[in-house]
């Protein structure tokens, strides 16, 4: 599903990031470890297609992506990553119905507007928010607004989904709630999970561990 070789990323001509060679199957469940500083979102944002590494190439589904125009690549964006960011950039005066429903927009054009509502409506229900549907983020708390933000996600049922330091302010109940929610969205969508992390509570339950190291510059 996912190939990352050689890559390497720099900003304001200092180097930021030297990424190990990856090879990610759909389904399978990888953590990104490493201190504040070593690059992880970096990586996801390079993975997740929304950055261009410097050097190096990364393939999505057979795809390489590092050679695509920047229409095609934000193409493969929508229709095959779902991203769960660390402040949940949830649109602020906006229903956690309508935040959800907002990707089918741009990725689900053959459904009508009732129709993506109710795809978004069977999510919130998924994710226990069946009675928060009409509520602004303002109106809920950290934990529902990381629920409407894993919704939103996988509403289209993408192929990788990503998680930048999902449990970075939760205490230890919610944040082992927090990857049981996003192990079973994964699951849902038959995603590959990837999830930045340097929570050693939760790194355990992954498959995987990926160790992200400082780059010498």
């Amino acid at each position: 599903m996912l190939t990352v070789r050689s890559v390497a990323h720099r900003y304001g001509g200092r180097r930021v990031l030297a990424a190990p060679d990856l090879s990610l199957v759909a389904g399978e469940h990888c953590a990104l470890v490493g201190p504040s500083g070593s690059g992880k979102t970096t990586l996801l944002s390079l993975i997740g297609c929304m950055v261009r590494p410097t050097s190096g190439r990364i393939r999505v589904d057979g795809v390489e992506a590092t050679r695509l125009s920047e229409d095609r690549l934000a193409d493969l964006r929508r229709r095959k990553f779902g991203f769960v960011f660390q402040n949940f950039n949830l649109l602020p005066r906006t229903s956690a119905l309508e935040n959800v429903a907002m990707p089918l927009s741009y990725t689900a054009g053959h459904l009508s507007d009732r129709q993506a509502l109710q795809q978004a409506r069977e999510m919130l229900r998924r994710v226990g928010l069946e009675d928060r549907m009409d509520h602004e983020p303002s109106q809920l708390s950290g934990g529902q607004q990381q629920r409407v933000a894993i919704a939103r996600a996988i509403v289209n049922r993408p192929q990788v989904l990503l998680a930048d330091e999902p449990t970075s302010s939760l205490d230890d109940e919610n944040a082992q709630k927090a990857i049981d929610l996003l192990f079973e969205a994964a699951r849902m969508a038959g995603a590959l999970l990837v999830v930045a992390t340097h929570d050693g509570r939760v790194r355990a339950r992954f498959d995987r561990t990926v160790e992200i190291s400082r780059p010498v510059a």
